[in-house]
């Protein structure tokens, strides 16, 4: 197979991060690829930039409304594409998907679509809609298998709808690597001690940490919930904490637009008198904070393979998810437990039994089995060859055929 021309269409400028191993990889193999990305700053667009990648500015502004001027900026990107004649297009998150498929009708190209989540799937609106709109794509990457079951359900076929997780990367988030700011440490007791000094936890309080942006309730799917699970994980640390005091909980991350962050402003203020919830913000580095908890919670709602689990697994750290999505697929029951989502009372009884796990001193055991899990199923450099490969078109046997390019 030669050198293919790859244009990668993402709505934000900001986010994706986990396309650069897989944009890595590709132009590993020798391949050109342009990335188009809506107008601005953005950290996405800094680190294309740090490593020469080409990026385009969109002329279409990812909002579906019917007036001339969205119809003008699909337009404006079709003619873009015919432009930058590539021979893949390669599209991420439900609003690029949308504009790709209109703005690249029967233009002569190949079009994969990698779904990052299941959310647009579990919307009574978007899925009728999605049953015949799939059949623009020629193939669909799903991150999960869940998110496969959904296109199942929907008609695609196997061969249309291939499955190939983001990986980690093990050798960053590593427990034996790391110190209280980010430097090699002795040993990992040392480290855990030293964070929990930092801040100010002694070693017999039982941490719990959220890894987690907030989102503005939706309107459709999950009516009037926020889909990360904040509301419900702080229900029931409330009656949690009431029977266990010695606890602590940490609530990393911030709101995602002005909108998500007055929610968690809400939250905040209606969680004001209790002082067992630290709420942290944004982490320039969640590795010390992985160290310093004893579990990792993921209450999600609506999730799809999310990278948060994996870190923490990878950083040996057991979890409590919830059975939303793809995090099922993300663990097994040697180091978490998995409650049924939206359910404060068994997510309650699920902090509980973590609880006497850590007075029984059973945690470390769970901690290590989720980092030799993690080392086996999510190494970064195996996951995104085999995006590489579904992007391209190409069987995974020809993959010793790649001369790197220097």
């Amino acid at each position: 197979m030669g050198n293919l021309r790859i244009a990668i269409l993402l709505r934000t400028a900001e986010g994706c991060l986990w396309t650069l191993p897989q944009i890595d990889e590709l132009r590993r193999r020798g391949h050109e690829v342009i990335v188009i990305l809506p107008a601005g700053p953005g950290a996405l667009r800094e680190r294309l930039r740090e490593r020469g990648v080409e990026t385009v500015d969109s002329p279409f502004h990812f909002r579906f409304r019917p007036t001339p001027g969205a119809v003008r900026g699909l337009w404006r990107l079709r003619r873009l594409l015919r432009a930058l004649r590539p021979d893949v297009l390669n599209y991420h998150l439900y609003a690029a998907a949308l504009a790709a498929r209109a703005a690249a009708f029967r233009l002569p190209l190949r079009r994969v679509h990698m779904v990052a989540g299941p959310l647009y799937l579990e919307s009574p609106v978007v899925r009728p809609v999605e049953r015949l709109l799939w059949r623009l794509d020629d193939l669909i990457i799903c991150c999960t298998q869940h998110i496969s079951t959904h296109y199942q359900a929907l008609g695609c076929p196997a061969e249309r709808r291939p499955v190939a997780q983001y990986g980690v990367d093990l050798g960053h988030f590593d427990p034996a690597r790391v110190g209280p700011t980010g430097t090699a440490a002795p040993t990992r007791a040392t480290a855990r001690a030293s964070v929990r000094a930092e801040l100010g936890l002694d070693d017999d309080v039982f941490v719990a940490l959220m890894v987690a942006n907030t989102y503005t309730p939706k309107r459709i799917a999950f009516r009037g919930q926020n889909i990360k699970g904040h509301d419900v994980l702080l229900a029931a640390w409330r009656d949690f904490h009431a029977a266990h005091p010695r606890s602590r909980l940490l609530m990393a991350g911030v709101g995602f637009t002005e909108a998500g962050e007055a929610h968690r402003r809400r939250l905040m203020d209606r969680f004001a008198d209790d002082r067992s919830v630290v709420w942290l913000g944004r982490l320039p580095d969640l590795r010390p904070y992985f160290l310093a908890a004893d579990v990792n919670v993921t209450p999600s709602l609506s999730e799809g393979s999310n990278g948060v689990v994996r870190e923490a697994s990878a950083m040996g750290r057991p979890s409590i998810v919830s059975d939303a999505g793809g995090l099922p697929e993300a663990v097994d029951g040697s180091f978490a437990w998995i409650v049924p989502r939206g359910d404060a009372a068994a997510l309650g009884e699920a902090l509980a039994t973590a609880h006497r796990a850590f007075v029984a001193g059973e945690l470390d055991g769970m901690g290590r089995r989720a980092r030799e899990h993690a080392l086996r199923a999510f190494d970064r450099t195996a996951a995104a060859e085999a995006v590489a490969d579904m992007v391209t078109g190409r069987p995974a046997a020809d993959r010793a055929a790649d001369v790197p390019v220097p």
